[in-house]
């Protein structure tokens, strides 16, 4: 178990440096694990083709679940700090193989994402060059460089990793504010009505709006990844999350309402339209802040990918002293302090799925898409198990109250429906294949950790048997 106060010894540090991260650094982890400004620009149109006017209800409930899930998390957060994020308090509480099921889900969840991301940078990097010049580049160079540039910083320095995407994050949702609010106040202060009643929104298009809403927030919990990392840890991780959650969920909500408001407005259905964002600055009478988002959404795709190789290579770290992965990811990087082996690994695993369907003609947003539903499930089925043990981890702690288990509960059922809401009705075309594809990952994951559990005990049992010299 990992230690429960903010010192602790080296080995629980696991080679990384320790209280080096601010608690703005921490917050950015999270914060930038969702690239935020890829919702109002990628995710809320998606939403919008299916809640419509119920989009922004959509968001709303979309965070209810995700703080839900953010309470138990923190409840974990108060008293564990460890590079292993979920897969930590579950190792503790559950049975080995639900806990091994935690970290594999985990540790996919943050390359797909990474993957998701890599594919968003290569869409918003070739629609800009193309405005300029008329030409674009190709996409899988694209998605190396952004990827190389992400192993290298995380390779080099987690707190230059951390200041980066906080000051990324920052300018990027600052120029969607603006928008926002200009969009607001040359509306007026009258509420829009449409929205208000819900009209035209249907039951079915709400549930799969919510759960495409969920996407909008995976990967808020990261910041526990950086628990031997974070100055303070079991003070400032919790804050992190529940910010992030609640700090997240305003800004979405807020930015559907207002889109929704704008291509009223104008008369456009904001679900089929191309270039949203151009139009909502448009509405805002400041037409030039369309493509300032555009940069902003390129650069958190940026951010996204640092983040993302930060939090699975801390991970994978983690998983290799329990033998969920090899003694080879153990190590850190003498000088820089920081999970050198698994950053590079991750990394590649997250460019190479990427590469592959870019060379095969794959458009970014596509690849957005099909990558972050993929995750999605990663985080889902992570979210669900720590959620149901906490109950059984406030008891080894002495913290259970009566009721307390009324929240995680709560929160293991929303994530239960989301998961159904993925798998029913069968989604068409690539994302039917989806369910599958992160069943057979888990299978194959769960099946190395057997042999090596099996590999152990034969081990221990040969020791055990062998005459003393």
């Amino acid at each position: 178990m990992a230690s429960t106060t903010p010192e602790g010894s080296e080995s629980s540090n696991y080679g990384l440096r320790r209280g080096i991260l601010s608690p703005m650094e921490t917050l950015a982890q999270s914060v930038s694990t969702m690239a935020p400004t890829t919702t109002p620009a990628a995710t809320i149109p998606l939403v919008c083709a299916l809640a419509g006017n119920g989009t922004w209800l959509a968001y709303v409930l979309a965070m209810g679940a995700i703080f839900l899930v953010g309470l138990c998390i923190a409840r974990y957060a108060q008293h564990s700090a460890s590079p292993g994020s979920l897969y930590t308090y579950a190792s503790v509480t559950l049975p080995p193989w639900l806990s091994a099921t935690v970290a594999w889900s985990l540790l996919l969840a943050y390359v797909a994402t990474g993957s998701s991301v890599i594919g968003g940078f290569y869409h918003y990097a070739n629609l800009l060059l193309r405005d300029a010049t008329g030409h674009g580049f190709s996409a899988v160079l694209w998605s190396l460089l952004v990827t190389g540039v992400s192993i290298w910083i995380a390779y080099r320095d987690v707190k230059i990793s951390a200041r980066l995407m906080l000051w990324i994050e920052a300018a990027s949702v600052s120029v969607i504010v603006i928008v926002v609010a200009l969009v607001l106040f040359r509306h007026g202060w009258h509420l829009d009505g449409d929205q208000l009643h819900l009209r035209g929104m249907t039951g079915s298009g709400l549930r799969l709006g919510l759960v495409l809403a969920l996407f909008s927030f995976v990967g808020f919990e990261s910041a526990t990844t950086l628990g031997a990392e974070a100055h303070n840890p079991l003070r400032t991780i919790p804050r992190a999350v529940i910010q992030t959650a609640v700090l997240a969920g305003a800004f979405f909500t807020v930015c559907a309402y207002a889109e929704i408001l704008g291509f009223h407005t104008v008369g456009q259905d904001l679900a089929t339209t191309p270039d949203q964002m151009h139009v909502l600055a448009r509405v805002g009478g400041v037409p030039v802040l369309g493509i300032l988002i555009d940069i902003g959404a390129l650069v958190s795709m940026f951010a996204g990918t640092l983040a993302c190789i930060t939090a699975a290579a801390r991970v994978l770290l983690r998983m290799a002293p329990d033998g969920l992965a090899h003694d080879w990811f153990c190590a850190t990087h003498a000088r820089n302090h920081t999970p050198s082996r698994a950053v590079v690994v991750t990394g590649v695993a997250a460019v190479l799925p990427v590469a592959v369907l870019a060379a095969r003609g794959a458009s970014g947003l596509d690849v957005y898409g099909w990558l972050g539903a993929l995750a999605t499930y990663g985080f889902i089925v992570a979210y669900a198990l720590v959620c149901v043990a906490l109950p059984r981890y406030l008891r080894q702690h002495g913290t259970f109250k009566s009721g307390a288990q009324i929240v995680p509960w709560l929160a293991a059922a929303a994530m239960l429906f989301a998961l159904v809401g993925n798998l029913y009705p069968v989604p068409e075309g690539p994302y039917g294949k989806l369910p599958y594809i992160f069943l057979a990952y888990l299978i194959a994951g769960l099946g190395w950790f057997l042999v090596r559990a099996r590999s152990k005990r034969i081990a221990l049992a040969a020791s055990i048997a062998a005459p003393e010299p």
